[in-house]
């Protein structure tokens, strides 16, 4: 069990925060006295996001693209030199299945890269920055339910789910004699933009980020999930993949931040 986390006066940056979960941890961070800079590739939708989270900064970014994420963390290191809260939040999902995905690989990609490789690059980036001073700091990847049961509608973002949920189980291992917390923040279907045009099933967003905020705030599990996420067979999951890790993580000793 984690310490509460204190937001008041965090430095935070939240990638895909126009809209969305972003958009909503970020109003609650504001509201708790956090400084807050969120990223997007929309300006248009930047722009309302200043609207409805009075006080957010923004930075118009396409967090896919490897040249962009060494733009935002120069950008960063210049504008939020105090940044101690990450949230990898930014995603695409694409609905398809293997047998009839027939885009171009360039295509393909493209979700990977949102999904996966951002996330690690970025993090790579910007983690010698929180450690420089020293402030007590959090990493919150976002994965979702897919990371733990594959979701045959699309395939390459559960599946670039499970890599993130294996990818911050080793993070919070590289970090853990630190002061920078690992958070993997499981949400279910939530009614946001990344749902497909005409599915109407989800959680509600605005009690889905008052959950998980109340939960990275009074500094519960490690894994935060909500409803279906948060059942007894997904916490039975999640603990085994602990004992697991845990069993075999001191086998080979490597270095550690």
């Amino acid at each position: 069990m984690n310490a509460p986390f204190a937001f008041n006066d965090a430095d935070v940056l939240i990638t895909g925060g126009s809209d969305g979960i972003g958009l909503g941890l970020a109003k609650r961070l504001l509201a708790e006295g956090a400084n807050v800079l969120v990223t997007g590739r929309n300006e248009d939708r930047l722009s309302r996001a200043r609207i409805v989270a009075p006080g957010v900064r923004t930075f118009v970014n396409d967090i896919g693209v490897a040249d962009e994420r060494e733009k935002l963390a120069l950008y960063v290191q210049k504008h939020v030199p105090r940044l101690n809260v990450i949230i990898n939040n930014a995603g695409i999902q694409r609905r398809l299945s293997l047998a009839e995905d027939m885009a171009t690989w360039t295509e393909r990609q493209s979700e990977i890269d949102v999904l996966f490789s951002a996330p690690i690059h970025l993090n790579h980036l910007l983690i010698p920055l929180v450690l420089r001073h020293g402030r007590t700091g959090l990493i919150a990847n976002v994965t979702s339910g897919g990371a733990l049961i594959p979701q045959p509608f699309a395939p390459v973002y559960s599946a670039s789910k499970a890599a993130m949920h294996s990818y911050t189980t080793n993070l919070r291992f590289a970090l853990s004699n630190t002061a920078i917390r690992v958070i993997e923040i499981i949400p279910p279907a939530v009614r946001t933009g990344l749902m497909a045009a005409g599915v109407t099933h989800g959680a509600n967003l605005d009690e889905f980020c008052d959950s998980v905020f109340s939960a990275l705030r009074t500094g519960q599990a490690d894994e935060i999930g909500f409803g279906a996420t948060e059942g007894p067979l997904v916490r039975q999951r999640l603990a085994l993949d602990r004992e697991l890790f845990d069993g075999v993580s001191g086998r080979s000793p490597v270095r550690q931040y």
